[in-house]
């Protein structure tokens, strides 16, 4: 009768442990499966940085024409009364500083404001683009904060079109 009583309580008492056991793999494989959703989703935001980041140096080597034009209109579409200076990076204002100035006058003088943009004395620490300054007033045209303005936007049609297949 013991020993009855014993198997009976011995096949419980693995019942019970295999119950157990059951509940903590499935608690184990749901933390496994969210871990791994955690690092498809941490790889996901890595790759849209990176094509951000890509974007800038892109639209930083844009030929000098189409920089040219690019900047232009960026100065022309910030500046208010025509009178305002614009901030270049070292390498920009060396190089395409005088074309954009001119360039963005032009369309001011469309605008039917004054054409007075003048460049800076002052150069920003900005991988390309802009500022446009009047007095105390800037307007940042910088190409990182163009693109990072359009990450809102951008960012989840990218998602989409990088990982549309995945479900």
């Amino acid at each position: 009768e013991f020993r009855a009583k014993a198997q009976e309580e011995y096949w419980r008492l693995i019942g019970e442990g295999t119950k157990d056991c059951e509940i903590q793999v499935k608690r184990l494989a749901g933390t496994a499966e969210m871990e791994a959703k955690k690092s498809m989703l941490a790889m996901k935001q890595e790759t849209i940085a990176h094509i951000f980041d890509l974007s800038v140096e892109g639209l930083c080597a844009l030929p000098e024409n189409k920089y040219v034009d690019f900047l232009s209109k960026q100065a022309a579409k910030a500046a208010v009364t025509g009178l305002e200076e614009l901030v270049f990076n070292a390498k920009d204002k060396s190089g395409c500083a005088k074309a954009v100035t001119k360039a963005a006058n032009e369309l001011l003088k469309n605008r039917g404001l004054l054409p007075k943009l003048t460049i800076s004395e002052k150069t920003g620490s900005f991988r390309g683009g802009l500022m446009v300054k009047q007095g105390d007033i800037e307007v940042n045209c910088t190409v990182e904060k163009l693109v990072e303005l359009s990450k809102v936007e951008l960012a989840p049609q990218l998602a989409e079109l990088l990982f549309a297949e995945e479900v």
